[in-house]
């Protein structure tokens, strides 16, 4: 017999009842049951039963052990009875009876708890990740992961795709983050970087004649953590195609992405339909270039009814260049509890509030509501000669003018500040723009769109949630395309890329004659649930175009040649026409794994501090590493020494 086991902790079932076997894992739980020890023992496969009496030569031994030993046990496989089946384990069927037990790892008392669900404090977790990734949860989501990344590969391959690796020792190459520096020793003051991306490097197998290239590549960037992103490396699969139009990467990597989504999702359904968004519309709609598009609202810009109307604020706003007021509807929030609650998230995001009208159901009142009574309060009985009659009746048709007729005395009126202030006639445009009846709101933000347009996207998502509009059982994809090559600094108004400077702009060299904040660039995104999923382009691989592109945003050509003298010297030799992206692999299987923090699904994550908890890194160097370097330590202000 195998010095360690004959089978897993998943295997054993009621075939192999009567045989002897050899099981070794850790010590999930030990249970007492008066004169009975019953141990869940598990390994990386699953949990198997096993027990000990006092008749057993091992009940002495098993009552030493204690959660997360490591131990190998020689048992009899015996069926339970039926009334003790588990038939939430594989296992569960059988339970082994232990004839011999050895310890093969002992556990000091722990830290954490593996079995159970219990909560612990992140820097816990991440100091003792190993017993972290024990837990059932960590163990699942590693699975996952590594099953995502096979997946991949096979789909790549299939797709016509070939795997090469890209260095990971390189030189600096601006990419929108801070490189990871890596000093020389052959070469003193000088420093290699680790790869933002393996950007160049595939643009660089394409001139080499590879027609198809993936990766699943590290990439190293000095960056703040989010809960969606690591602060120094993540994994993406990374691809290139020659010859190819923005056209020919979609339809290449919808099935690759849809296919992985639809085998590891959970049952959830995934999109088939795909929608190209362009950037404009997507902050236009959805205030974000990453929507979330199970959420179904869609802002819409409603300025015309507030310009020269009752509401000073929003009016006099508008009599400013670039400004706007957008609507946010919210079909069923019609209820000023609701309206409140969104007036205070706008006001936790740093604005003042959101201008709010809701819709809901009255009934009509009687003209005794429009004064028209006797002395006693009561309705005339003559109304011919009651004086109040007409004007009671006036009002009451005044009344009815400023409401939507339901029937059986039944109407529909706008509520809110903002109804009161614009009018009937503006409030009722406004719902019909939006599509809403009864029960439902909507709120309104204005000014530069540049302002306000991330707090609204926030509150699309707030809204969506509340109300129950996002369809949480499924994977909604978008492209979102034609991005702006160029930005204007707001204070400098200097000319700068807004994204990837070697992106080809749309209508190549006639495009960059004219006012660089209207040139697009075959730039795309993939957004999934709220999330960047993948982020790529067609290249510019004409010298010409890219020198002028570069020109825009101020750089000359001597300093192009310098800063990316390989593509340049490259590009003098044929280069093909060529385009590709890169998706996140961590962030993939988060929505895959449906964990909202990246680090649960990365097995060995740096804190929100860049920092390795269990390794100890950042580490100070050693001076004799520092000699060997030629490289000095400059003391922060405050340290000893400095």
């Amino acid at each position: 017999m195998h010095p360690f086991r004959s089978h897993t902790c998943a295997e054993l079932t009621k075939a192999n009842v009567g045989e002897t076997v050899r099981l070794s894992g850790w010590v999930n739980r030990v249970r007492d049951h008066g004169g009975v020890l019953f141990i869940d023992l598990r390994d990386h496969y699953g949990v198997t039963q096993v027990l000990a009496d006092s008749d057993s030569p091992a009940f002495a031994a098993v009552e030493k052990l204690r959660s997360e030993w490591c131990i190998r046990i020689d048992g009899l496989v015996k069926a339970r009875d039926e009334s003790l089946v588990n038939p939430k384990l594989p296992t569960g069927e059988i339970e082994v009876f232990i004839r011999e037990v050895e310890v093969l790892g002992q556990a000091e008392e722990l830290p954490l708890m593996v079995f159970g669900d219990q909560d612990y404090p992140e820097e816990t977790r991440l100091r003792y990740r190993y017993l972290d990734l024990r837990r059932d949860s960590m163990q699942a989501n590693m699975k996952l992961r590594s099953d995502v990344v096979a997946s991949i590969r096979r789909r790549m391959w299939d797709k016509g795709f070939r795997e090469y690796q890209t260095p990971i020792i390189t030189a600096s190459s601006p990419e929108g983050a801070r490189d990871f520096l890596v000093p020389s020793r052959l070469h003193p003051g000088r420093f290699y970087a680790l790869p933002q991306a393996p950007q160049i490097f595939k643009q660089l197998i394409m001139v080499s004649g590879f027609d198809r290239y993936f990766q699943i590549a590290p990439c190293f960037r000095d960056e703040d953590p989010r809960a969606d992103r690591s602060p120094t490396d993540f994994y993406q699969l990374d691809m290139e195609m020659s010859f190819a139009t923005q056209q020919d990467v979609f339809d290449t990597v919808q099935p690759v992405i849809a296919g992985v989504f639809e085998e590891f999702g959970g049952g959830h359904r995934v999109d088939q339909h795909w929608p190209q968004i362009s950037y404009a519309d997507a902050a236009r709609w959805y205030g974000t270039d990453k929507p979330d598009l199970r959420n179904p609202i869609r802002m819409q810009d409603v300025s015309e009814h507030f310009r020269g109307s009752g509401f000073a604020i929003f009016a006099k706003l508008l009599e400013q260049d670039g400004t706007e007021i957008r609507a946010i509807p919210a079909p069923g929030g019609g209820s000023r509890k609701f309206c409140d609650r969104m007036n205070a998230f706008a006001q936790k995001e740093g604005l003042p509030g959101m201008g709010y009208i809701f819709w809901r159901e009255v009934e009509q009142p009687g003209l005794d509501f429009f004064g028209f009574a006797d002395d006693d309060g009561d309705i005339a009985p003559d109304q011919s000669t009651n004086a109040h009659y007409g004007r009671a009746l006036e009002r009451l048709e005044q009344w009815k003018s400023e409401r939507i007729d339901l029937g059986n005395g039944h109407w529909m009126e706008a509520a809110g500040p903002l109804a009161k202030n614009i009018g009937p006639e503006r409030t009722e445009a406004i719902r019909q723009q939006l599509g809403l009846g009864k029960g439902d709101a909507a709120f309104f933000l204005g000014g530069k769109p540049s302002a306000f347009e991330a707090v609204a996207g926030r509150a699309r998502n707030v809204i969506g949630e509340e109300l129950g509009l996002t369809d949480k059982d499924r994977f909604a994809f978008c492209w979102i395309v034609d991005f702006p090559m160029y930005e204007k600094d707001p204070e400098t108004g200097a000319i700068d890329f807004s994204h990837n400077p070697f992106s080809m702009p749309q209508g190549g060299m006639a495009a960059l004659e004219g006012d660089p904040l209207e040139v697009l660039g075959y730039q795309y995104d993939l957004a999934c649930n709220g999330y960047e999923l993948i982020s790529g382009a067609i290249r510019n691989h004409r010298l010409d175009v890219m020198f002028k592109a570069f020109s825009l945003a101020g750089y000359a050509e001597d300093e192009v040649r310098s800063r990316f003298p390989s593509l340049v010297n490259a590009f003098r030799f044929g280069p093909p026409p060529h385009g590709g992206c890169a998706a996140g692999i961590d962030r993939i299987v988060m929505l895959l794994a449906d964990e909202m923090n990246i680090r649960e699904v990365i097995m060995f994550p740096m804190n929100q501090r860049a920092e390795d908890l269990m390794m100890g890194a950042p580490t100070l160097p050693t001076n004799e590493q520092l000699r060997e370097l030629r490289l000095r330590v400059i003391p922060e202000e405050g340290d000893e020494g400095a």
